[in-house]
Parts: C-alpha cells; sequence; structure tokens
C-alpha cells in the first residue's frame, strides 16, 4: 500500500508568480534558451522575488527570508520558468488561443478597482500600471492570452486523472480502518518527585548547552534616510504650473469614448451571411441568435457579448469595425484569422473631459512627484558626498538636506523578520554597518539603497558583543530542564519494562479499557501515540508499541482489534476517489512538461550562481 501511494503522491507543479516574463528580444544577460527564445537573469531574479513576495503575504510574521535563501529554492524557480516556456513554446507551435472577448474579462477581473461608478474601464490608469511595470497593453495581454491556455491545458489533464477502482477503493480502506486500542500510561509527574537535581548536573547541562545561554551582538545605531517622504515637504507647485499641466495634457483627464459591442462568429461564409440577413431582419434578436449559433464560445452565451471596449484587445479587423459603428448599427461581415464576425455597437458613450476644478488636486500630487523625484536625484548625490566625507556624524548631511537623525536598538548582522521592512532592517545596510571600519570605529556607513528611491546611511552609536548569560541567572531553568529529563528517562525505563513483559505474556493487565480509532478518530490519544498505533504492524494480535510523548512521559498501547467500520461513508470515498485522480493528473501533467522540455531543447549558455544544467539539456 505505502508503494502505491509512493506512486501516486507526487510534488505538484504550480507555475506561481513567474508567469511575468517577456518573450521577445535579446539580453547580454541571457542565461538559458528555449525552444530558441532567451532568458534572462534579470527575469530569473524578478521571479524569485515575485515567488518571496507570494510567501511573504502567505506566511505573515512568520515569513523568514534566510529560509528561502538557498541553492534549492533558486533551483526551483529557474525550473519553474524552463518549464513554462518550454509550454509556451508548444502553445505558440500548435497556435492555441482563447477569445478576444475572453482577454477582455479577464483584464477586467485582474483590474477590479479601475471599473468606475458608471460602468467604464478606466483605459489610462490601466497603462500607467502597466507602465510601472515595465510592460504596454500588447504584453500584458498576451500574457494574459497566454495563462489563459496554459489554465485549460491544466484543467483538461486534471479531468483526465483516472484512477482504478479497486486501487482507490484499497486506499480508502487503508484510510478507513479501525484499531481498538487500550493504553497504559507512565505520566512524568508520577517520577518528577522522585529525581535528585545535583550542581555537577546543572553544571553539565550549562557547558553542553552554551548555545541556548548566548546573548547575541546587538548595535544601537543613528541613521538618516532620504526618501520620498523626507524630500516631499521641500517641493511646491504654483497655480501656473497647474494650468500649463492642465492645458497641456487635457486628454488624460478626460473620459474616454465607451463602446459596448457584441458579435456573432462563424467560420464558415455562406452560414455567415445566412446569419447576417437574419439579424437584418430581426435585429433586436441579435443576443438570440448570437447563442444559437455563434462559433465563439466565450461569448455565445453571453449573446455575443465582448463588453466594453479596451483598445489593443481585439484583432485589428474587428477593433476598426466596432470603432466605426454607430449604436445599433449592424456591420457587414467582418474577416479575421478567427473567421467571419457580425457586429453591432450596443452602448455608446461621447468622450467628455473633466474640469480644472475636479482634477486640481490630481494635478498638484503629480507635479509634486515629479518635482520630488527631481529634487531627490540632486539631493542624492549630495547625500552621497557628504556622509562619506563626513564620515564621524550624520549632522553635517542632516542639517544641509533638512533631514531627521532616527535610532534604532538592538539589531543584528541579520534581517530580523518582526521588524519586517524598515529601512534599517536592509541586508545590504547591516553588512555596511557591520563592517570592519564602521564598527570598529564607529565611521559613517556609505549610502545605501535599500528601495527604489531610499538611501539610508547609518553609524553605531553603541555595540554589545556576543555573551553568555551567567549561570546564577538561569540555574532554576536548568534545574527544572534537567528534572524533567531525568524523569522522561525514568518514565521511559519503566514503560520499556512493562512492554517488554506485555509481549511475552500477551495479556491486558493494567491497561484501560479498549477504544476504537482510526485516522479520522484518535479518541484522544496524544498524537505521537496515535501515529505510531496506526503504523503498527498488526499482523499478529495482540501488538503492543511504546511511545515517549513528549512533555508527558511515556505509553504503552495494545492493539487487540482491526477492522473496517460496519458503515462505509459513500460521500468520503467519492471525494477520496477525486483526490487520487487529481494526484494521477498531477503526476501526468509532470511528465507532458517533461516531454515538452526535450521537445524545446533547452540551452543553458552560460552558469549563474548555483544554477545547474537541466535533464532536458
Amino acid at each position: 500500500m505505502q508503494i502505491i501511494l509512493a506512486l501516486l503522491i507526487v510534488p505538484s507543479f504550480v507555475l506561481v508568480g513567474v508567469s511575468g516574463v517577456t518573450l521577445f528580444g535579446e539580453d547580454p544577460n541571457t542565461i538559458a534558451k528555449v525552444a530558441g527564445y532567451p532568458l534572462t537573469q534579470q527575469e530569473w531574479e524578478n521571479a524569485q522575488r515575485r515567488q518571496l513576495d507570494t510567501m511573504r503575504q502567505q506566511m505573515g510574521a512568520q515569513f523568514d527570508q534566510k529560509l528561502f535563501d538557498t541553492p534549492e529554492f533558486k533551483q526551483n524557480v529557474l525550473d519553474q520558468l524552463l518549464a513554462q516556456r518550454a509550454l509556451t513554446a508548444e502553445i505558440r507551435k500548435a497556435h492555441m488561443t482563447v477569445s478576444d472577448g475572453t482577454v477582455q474579462r479577464a483584464v477586467w477581473n485582474d483590474f477590479p478597482t479601475l471599473v468606475k461608478a458608471d460602468g467604464t474601464f478606466d483605459t489610462e490608469q490601466y497603462r500607467s500600471i502597466l507602465a510601472q511595470q515595465g510592460m504596454n497593453v500588447d504584453m500584458h495581454q498576451n500574457q494574459l492570452r497566454n495563462d489563459l491556455v496554459i489554465n485549460q491545458i491544466l484543467g483538461g489533464l486534471e479531468q483526465s486523472g483516472i484512477t482504478p477502482r479497486t486501487v482507490a477503493k484499497a486506499i480508502s480502506d487503508f484510510g478507513a480502518q479501525e484499531r481498538e486500542v487500550q493504553e497504559l500510561a507512565f505520566p512524568l509527574t508520577k517520577y518528577i518527585a522522585d529525581v535528585k537535581v545535583t550542581d555537577d548536573m546543572v553544571k553539565a547541562f550549562y557547558d553542553k548547552n552554551a548555545k541556548l545561554f548566548e546573548i547575541p551582538e546587538s548595535a544601537k545605531i543613528e541613521y538618516v534616510l532620504l526618501n520620498a517622504d523626507s524630500v516631499a515637504p521641500q517641493v511646491s507647485v504654483t497655480d501656473e504650473e497647474v494650468n500649463g499641466y492642465y492645458a497641456a495634457n487635457k486628454a488624460r483627464f478626460g473620459t474616454e469614448e465607451l463602446r459596448r459591442s457584441s458579435h456573432i462568429l462563424i467560420k464558415d461564409r455562406a452560414k455567415a451571411e445566412a446569419a447576417l440577413a437574419e439579424v437584418r431582419k430581426t435585429p433586436a434578436d441579435f443576443a438570440k441568435i448570437a447563442k444559437a449559433k455563434s462559433e465563439d464560445p466565450g461569448s455565445a452565451e453571453l449573446g455575443g457579448d465582448l463588453d466594453v471596449l479596451v483598445k489593443g484587445t481585439f484583432v485589428k479587423p474587428v477593433e476598426e469595425a466596432i470603432l466605426k459603428l454607430k449604436q445599433g448599427e449592424i456591420s457587414d461581415l467582418v474577416k479575421s484569422e478567427f473567421g467571419y464576425h457580425i457586429i453591432t455597437v450596443t452602448e455608446l458613450k461621447p468622450a467628455q473631459i473633466k474640469p480644472l476644478e475636479e482634477v486640481k488636486g490630481e494635478i498638484v500630487a503629480d507635479l509634486k512627484k515629479q518635482k520630488a523625484g527631481k529634487l531627490f536625484s540632486e539631493m542624492s548625490e549630495q547625500f552621497t558626498d557628504i556622509v562619506y566625507s563626513q564620515y564621524e556624524s550624520l549632522k553635517p548631511a542632516a542639517d544641509k538636506l533638512k533631514l531627521k537623525i532616527e535610532t534604532a536598538e538592538g539589531l543584528g548582522r541579520q534581517p530580523n523578520p518582526m521588524l519586517g521592512a524598515a529601512p534599517f532592517n536592509n541586508a545590504k545596510f547591516l553588512t555596511a554597518l557591520f563592517a570592519d571600519d564602521a564598527l570598529k570605529n564607529k565611521r559613517n556607513t556609505e549610502a545605501v539603497e535599500v528601495a527604489p528611491q531610499t538611501l539610508i546611511a547609518g553609524r553605531v552609536v553603541e555595540f554589545k558583543p556576543a555573551s553568555k548569560k551567567p549561570l546564577a541567572e538561569v540555574e532554576a531553568a536548568i534545574k527544572q530542564q534537567v528534572a524533567m529529563e531525568e524523569a522522561v528517562k525514568a518514565a521511559k525505563k519503566a514503560g520499556e519494562e512493562k512492554l517488554a513483559a506485555a509481549k511475552k505474556s500477551g495479556d491486558a493487565e493494567g491497561f484501560s479499557e479498549a477504544k476504537t480509532v482510526s485516522r479520522a478518530k484518535s479518541q484522544g490519544i496524544p498524537p505521537a501515540a496515535f501515529a505510531a498505533v496506526m503504523k503498527a504492524d498488526a499482523a499478529k494480535l495482540p501488538a503492543y508499541v511504546g511511545v515517549e510523548i513528549p512533555g508527558a512521559g511515556y505509553g504503552v498501547y495494545r492493539i487487540s482489534k482491526v477492522g473496517q467500520p460496519a458503515e462505509q461513508d459513500a460521500a468520503r470515498r467519492e471525494q477520496e476517489s477525486q483526490r487520487i485522480g487529481q494526484l494521477v493528473a498531477q503526476s501526468e501533467f509532470s511528465s507532458y512538461l517533461e516531454v515538452l522540455k526535450q521537445k524545446a531543447k533547452i540551452k543553458i549558455l552560460r552558469p549563474v550562481g548555483t544554477i545547474t544544467k537541466p535533464a532536458a539539456e
């Protein structure tokens, strides 16, 4: 049964946080090629950052970046990127795609906050967000289209996971198995009173476990931060500047023309002409006819609705036709690579420009941001020069640039997860802070960039080297720990003696009343003991197991009966069967990806860090 489970339960391949990569252009930092397309080191590093951001959001305060700063993590991200590129190459080769309407709905779903109260989409803000990510509309929607196709492939493979009923039943029976168990406990409380802890035992524990009593090194520091918040108060904007900006950028403050359209897509021209004649005869039945005859699965069920037009979303002939039509007007046949389209505009709102009074606050904020960016560039050079040249104090830089000297305590050489994204909790800054010159001579660090447009410089005010708590301070805690360990030894010894005797006699003397347990019902048995009971070899009954129970003592368990419940839970069995099918599908998908990687002829062009050649090369 364990062999069967090992074959079925395979690691699932999940494309998480690595889809935002470009497939175009060459780069001097190219580290690999997949089907002739480059993969750059920058893309690899960006994918690592996205993975880390995802883990940080999921784990919250429990997140520790050091756990992910490993060659294995980096290699795993690279493997995912290579596999995704191989899958993308197969998609291009097979000309797989989804409809424009599906892509447009995905855009709206990805940016729900850009949908205005009047139901229109803020296209300008959409472009702005993409620009901040180094993308344009075409790049983003090509990526979306690619991701949607991948999801369809994943869905198809998931549905293909079929497990023989005999295997599913065997695994389900294994999970539902019941065992009749009796318990004999040897609690620590029974033995701890008899433990005598000597001074020598305390000293031996103290010496053997020195790391438990270490006080890590720490530093108290002063630092000066130069960022947007510190620069903003030094920036102002005049009414003349606001008026000039508004006049030069009126289009930005307008509401674009809104066009909502529907279409009927038919591949055969004769059938399309017949549908066009029918629509022109009864225009009010456009949605009904689209449902019945359109061959676009994404929009047909919606009566042909393509939602509000986002320029660049549809293929060129369709977009041009939508832009020419009046509301309610029906187009001639429009030919595209997908077939013949019959298009109508169902809603049309003209473009409008907001008055200056309505957008003045937004303009002021934009102008301040622009000026602050320029001022930051000028101040950053001064900041870097002053903290370096006036290395014995941060005051000259603070006075010259109107910055505030802040303090922080308890800093170590590595970032502290409890301090989150504080600028002084940055690994690069801490490395500079604990460098010999800064630490021993109390000199300023260099100006360190810890985030975009964020510079920090600091100096150590007070340093406490690593030390060890004195024995007198921790003696009471050690005595308690040693007493507990000795009690555990005594409980374990008594329990093992009872276990040996019970195995020899086979009787149930001293054991509790029997409990019926299964993997779904532990009946209050401690987790460590329950796991041992369910793993125990029950081929010969009665069977006995002895278990050390953390924090409680020792337990001996007698298994007298093994069987199946009288009534089987049909719903649970069905859920288990589906889950097993999913695991099989995951295994098939992993195999499918390996084949694609072979076809894509992955080539590692140069070693980067700990990257190793994949098996597919």
